[in-house]
């Protein structure tokens, strides 16, 4: 019988949810929907120095603005439970003191200021087969004393016995064969003094116990994988061991490291999902969703950043991307990323959506300055404006005239060339307004043009100054088609302010 596929993300609840953990999110919740399997939400808060209050409820917003909802985990329910790794703490011991027993791991003694002396004393001192026999620890003090001291509660922690002169091999989906030199890996903590696990101990124990059948993580986990693939073997699972995914980073724009908070800081660019206020120090950092993205551009754009489906398209909704991925067109190197590129996204798929699909997105920024439109007229707003708009929060500056009057104006352009001959056209343009039954943009147009054919006034000169008069400035929609919009009397309205305005 074939394994079903259960996938995980395990975030750690310390602060935003970059971009590269969005898309770690997203290809694990491809797979699991292309293979008809599980998305699993654990929180791995094994880390209490580190936990941030108020990160985990973040990061269960960021997934629901995302779109990307879990079948299983924190807030999700399942069978596996529970999914908060600080809640199955008593589970990791045993597993612990089993490798003990087998020989695989070993309790050390040393103190803070033992280890720091070491530091102080060793250049880039690490805990390993050339330096565990000089610490103090369950091989180098008797057996029975050893024992004692943990009986007594001595504070200690408990270390993988990492192999000497041995080769660690695995497969990669998408680097293929990878190997380790054990003599380059330390001896890791399995578990804290505390009684907590550290990382490497619950991510085992977890992903096994959770029947994780692919794991899915960043690149920068790879130095880890040896320790993580012994314990398989040590812990008798070995056969149950997952396979490995080892993501692509997503670079900076130059292609120098790993994409930073401080390089968006840097560059203008968001680098988190949704904006994170750091508890401690009120610390600000904006999201995509505040910049203005819609979530299925954001999606769309990671997906791309180190994925192809070898064809030119560049625009996919969910359900083709769930169709389409695979991970032998996962790239092994990184991918750069792109401000520009990610701009182009969402004024794509601004314009790929329905009004009624962006209705509730428009609302909110809109309600945000205090516009509260009626359904039906917005919905044509929007598909008026829409392809002028890059993000979301463009729609105020786009739109905001169909709703109210404008408070001011672009005098420059408003004065420029201006003539009296043009003011009594636009006092006259008001008497043809009054007497025309029909109100549509083409029937404007052509008491516009008509008005201006007798008078000897080229359309072109009138045009600018009319758009300024109904907007404030030189941008919108085609004009007649805003005319059209705010209804005959608004436009005779402004027309009569605007000319008063120029006076002034």
């Amino acid at each position: 019988m074939e394994k079903e596929v259960r996938v995980r993300f395990a975030p750690s609840p310390t602060g935003g949810l970059h971009i590269g953990g969005v898309r770690t999110i997203l290809y694990n919740y491809l797979f699991a929907k292309q293979n008809n399997g599980k998305f699993i939400l654990r929180i791995e808060d094994t880390d209490q120095s580190r936990f941030v209050p108020g990160a985990e409820e973040y990061i269960l917003n960021c997934l629901k603005w995302c779109g990307l909802t879990p079948d299983e985990g924190v807030n999700f329910g399942g069978n596996y439970g529970p999914y908060r790794q600080s809640e199955r703490k008593k589970i990791y011991r045993q597993y612990a003191e089993q490798l003990v027993a087998q020989g695989y791991a070993y309790y050390a003694f040393d103190t803070p200021v033992d280890l720091e002396n070491k530091r102080n004393a060793i250049p880039n001192f690490q805990y390993s087969h050339a330096t565990r026999m000089h610490m103090r620890n369950s091989m180098t003090i008797p057996h029975e004393a050893a024992e004692a001291l943990v009986r007594e509660g001595a504070p200690h922690v408990i270390r993988i016995k990492i192999p000497e002169h041995e080769n660690v091999y695995f497969n990669d989906l998408i680097r293929g064969d990878v190997a380790f030199d054990t003599n380059q890996v330390d001896d890791k903590v399995l578990l804290k003094a505390d009684g907590m696990p550290t990382y490497h101990l619950a991510v085992v124990v977890d992903d096994y116990l959770m029947k994780i059948s692919h794991v899915f993580r960043g690149e920068e986990w790879l130095p880890s994988a040896p320790v993580h693939i012994l314990l398989w073997k040590y812990l008798g699972w070995e056969t149950d061991m997952p396979q490995w995914v080892h993501l692509p980073l997503i670079l900076k724009p130059d292609g120098k490291g790993k994409l930073s908070k401080r390089d968006g800081e840097r560059l203008g660019f968001p680098v988190f999902a949704t904006e994170w206020i750091d508890p401690k120090t009120l610390e600000k950092a904006i999201g995509y969703k505040e910049t203005g993205f819609l979530p299925q551009a954001l999606n769309n754009l990671l997906a791309l950043l180190g994925w192809n489906d070898s064809t030119e398209q560049e625009i996919f909704t969910m359900q083709e991307m769930i169709d389409k991925f695979s991970l032998d067109r996962v790239h092994k190197g990184g991918a750069k990323f792109d401000w520009d590129k990610a701009k182009w996204f969402n004024a794509e798929w601004i314009k790929k959506l329905t009004s009624n699909e962006l209705f509730p997105y428009v609302t909110e920024v809109l309600e945000a300055k205090n516009i509260y439109p009626d359904k039906e007229y917005l919905a044509t707003i929007i598909d008026l404006v829409k392809e002028r708009c890059v993000f979301l929060t463009d729609f105020y500056e786009q739109s905001f005239f169909f709703f109210t009057t404008p408070h001011s104006y672009d005098m420059d352009a408003l004065k420029s060339k201006w003539t009296d001959e043009k003011a009594l056209f636009f006092n006259d343009l008001i008497s043809e307004f009054k007497q025309s039954e029909n109100w549509d943009a083409l029937d404007i147009e052509n008491i516009f043009k008509n008005l201006a054919s007798a008078k000897a006034i080229k359309v072109g000169e009138l045009m600018l100054p009319f758009r300024v008069m109904l907007v404030g400035g030189k941008f919108g929609p085609q004009v007649f088609l805003i005319a059209q919009s705010i209804g005959k009397q608004e436009t005779m309205d402004r027309i009569v302010k605007a000319l008063e305005t120029i006076k002034l």
